[in-house]
């Protein structure tokens, strides 16, 4: 199990509509990752289960999708995360002791957008 190292990807538009699963098709296509995931869809995730890297179903908490050709995290993405970590376990299936790392992770972004998230208000 494992949170994702910080990419410090650069915003998309803070209005870009939010759609998951597109979000997904393209960054399996832009990371070569259509067969099996590889780092760069993994840089696209905040956490995966690191006992079964090559299983998509691992990847939890997408927040980027390629806009114009590069890798960017989109603001309503981070935000949709935020509000899945507001709950005590974070409202997904993730080992306890990560739930504080993850939000960390999260909480970077939202200091780059000029926010706060949602456990922090």
């Amino acid at each position: 199990m494992t949170v994702t190292r910080f990419q410090d990807l650069p915003l998309a538009d803070r209005d870009r509509e939010w759609d998951g699963d597109a979000a997904d098709k393209r960054v399996r296509a832009w990371a070569d990752a259509e067969d099996e995931p590889d780092a760069a869809y993994r840089d696209a995730h905040i956490w995966y289960d690191g006992d079964k890297p090559g299983n998509f179903g691992s990847y939890k908490l997408l927040i980027a999708d390629v806009v114009g050709g590069r890798l960017k995290a989109v603001p309503r993405a981070v935000m949709a995360a935020g509000n899945i970590m507001q709950g005590a376990r974070g409202g997904i299936d993730l080992p306890a002791d990560e739930v504080d790392r993850v939000k960390s992770h999260l909480a970077r972004y939202y200091q780059k957008m000029g926010d706060s998230p949602p456990w922090a208000r």
